[in-house]
């Protein structure tokens, strides 16, 4: 029969931290409440399972490689109110990557798209989904690089078993013919089998100029929002709020 002096051998044999330093306190709890042996074994278990999933959080986290860490509970709402908080607040259940749909966020610089696709990519981490966030030029170096060595087809495939891919910053930068060509390549090897979050400065209208083939970007844009979130963001940039652009600085101003 197994002794309490056992315990911390038996937690670090199972590499259960969480479950060594709760034993003890759920173990007198369990006592003074009067517990079944089930009721604390689900009380231990259920201790070391939710430690585990908030490293595997910040693990997937810090694999995604987020620009920064911005959460949807830290959006302002009052300075973007072309935002509908509900439609925010039901993307962030995270239904649309179970229906392998995407979210398509479109408006200008600094109305907040980065740090939704930021949010709700954080919040997939947290819920136990993979995600891996880049920009667009970012994204199409990686399949350049791929398609140079060979392993383009391959490099698809895995980025298809990652439940969510974020493509920020879509429309800066023109994109060249094989550029864009490599973008189709990514955006169709997704279609219904995995979600996107794609960010643009750029309307739908303006695509065309953007990948420099009106044809390739109406077949990007018919696979992008067949299943898909739209949220248009309107306003000036939330980085500018606070300058006064108007004032011109004094010559004698150091």
């Amino acid at each position: 029969m197994v002794t309490p002096k056992e315990l911390p051998h038996l937690c670090r044999a199972l590499k259960a931290p969480a479950l060594l330093a709760a034993v003890e306190r759920l173990g007198e709890r369990a006592r003074s409440d009067g517990w079944s042996h089930e009721e604390y074994l689900a009380a231990c278990l259920e201790r070391e399972v939710a430690a585990r999933q908030a490293h595997g959080g910040e693990a997937r986290i810090k694999a995604a490689r987020f620009p920064a860490h911005k959460t949807l509970e830290d959006f302002d709402f009052e300075f973007q109110r072309s935002l509908q908080r509900d439609l925010v607040a039901h993307l962030g259940t995270l239904t649309f990557i179970a229906a392998r749909e995407n979210v398509l966020l479109l408006g200008p610089p600094g109305t907040g798209k980065t740090h939704l696709a930021t949010g709700l990519g954080i919040r997939a981490c947290q819920a136990g989904y993979r995600v891996a966030f880049a920009t667009a030029l970012a994204w199409v170096a990686r399949l350049a690089e791929a398609h140079q060595a060979g392993r383009l087809q391959a490099e698809l495939q895995r980025l298809g078993r990652v439940p969510l891919l974020i493509i920020d910053e879509v429309g800066y930068i023109p994109f060249e013919a094989e550029a864009a060509n490599l973008f189709f390549q990514l955006v169709a090897a997704r279609y219904e089998r995995a979600s996107l979050i794609v960010t643009s400065n750029q309307p739908f209208g303006r695509w065309g100029e953007v990948f420099g083939d009106a044809t390739v970007a109406a077949a990007m844009i018919d696979r992008l929002v067949h299943h898909a979130h739209l949220l248009s963001l309107k306003g000036d940039s939330y980085r500018l709020k606070d300058r006064d652009l108007g004032r011109l600085p004094r010559e004698d101003a150091p």
